[in-house]
């Protein structure tokens, strides 16, 4: 009986010995994992302002010319070019602390009464200048018949934006962007399609992760912070929606965003 006991106690000690030191080596990866997510992000972060600070230096230096002062077209081409990339920062300025907020829960949405076609809209008028860079093209099929929402405006234009966003940055050439919506329940489901380079089964899984960015074979050939789905996905659900993706290597993506009207 005595021996039975010692059997026992040693067979306990032995188990949580293991049982520590298999959860010491999972504690070493995941933080080894989450030091090379933070140094990526880092380095995608610093190329990425890096690339508006250059663009606004040179321009500060080519408003200094005198030639440049004389002509009124250069002269408002270089405030124009020091403007958009002045907007450019904001809004990488701006993704970060929405994340941020996120993450600490803070985040409160300011509901208003609107119609969601019109966010649509705006989210396409911000995305105008990185489209036509590209040489891309939106087209638009708004079907909802009944479009009016009550939802935080501001943010949902964020949504649409960063699904635009990431449609051009994952279109190998000319982005080819299809936005459609109906009605589904008791609200609005918008679909957003490109015909870019698609997401394997692993990746979709991971997509919507924060800091996640799909492994192109180079760092910085897409350019971003791995920020833009994790907020869609914390904005929409906190709406009380939902998003999913369709995708296809070589043949595109499609996410669905459903949004309920927010109101009886």
């Amino acid at each position: 009986t005595q021996m039975n006991i010692m059997s026992a106690i040693s067979t306990i000690f032995i188990l949580v010995i293991i049982s520590s030191f298999t959860y010491t080596i999972i504690t070493i990866f995941r933080q080894k994992k989450l030091s090379l997510i933070k140094n990526d992000f880092i380095n995608n972060m610093t190329h990425e302002l890096k690339t508006p600070i250059s663009t606004i230096s040179l321009a500060c230096q080519a408003l200094r010319d005198k030639d440049v002062q004389k002509s009124e077209t250069l002269y408002q081409n270089y405030i124009n070019v020091i403007n958009e990339e002045n907007k450019r920062l904001g809004m990488m300025a701006e993704k970060v602390l929405q994340t941020a907020q996120l993450e600490k829960g803070k985040l409160r949405l300011n509901k208003v009464g609107f119609n969601f076609h019109d966010v649509i809209e705006d989210a396409i008028k911000k995305i105008d200048l990185q489209l036509k860079s590209r040489h891309g093209r939106i087209s638009t099929q708004l079907g909802a018949e009944f479009s009016f929402v009550e939802a935080d405006k501001v943010h949902l234009v964020n949504v649409i934006f960063n699904l635009l966003d990431n449609a051009i940055k994952y279109s190998h050439e000319s982005p080819e962007i299809k936005i459609s919506t109906e009605n589904v329940n008791k609200g609005i489901l918008i679909h957003v399609s490109d015909k870019g380079m698609g997401i394997s089964k692993v990746n979709q899984k991971k997509i919507f992760d924060t800091l996640y960015r799909i492994s192109t074979g180079n760092v910085h050939n897409v350019k971003g912070f791995g920020l833009g789905l994790s907020y869609v996905k914390a904005i929409v659900e906190l709406h009380g929606g939902y998003i999913n993706l369709e995708s296809e290597i070589k043949k595109g993506s499609t996410f669905s965003v459903f949004i309920p009207f927010g109101f009886e």
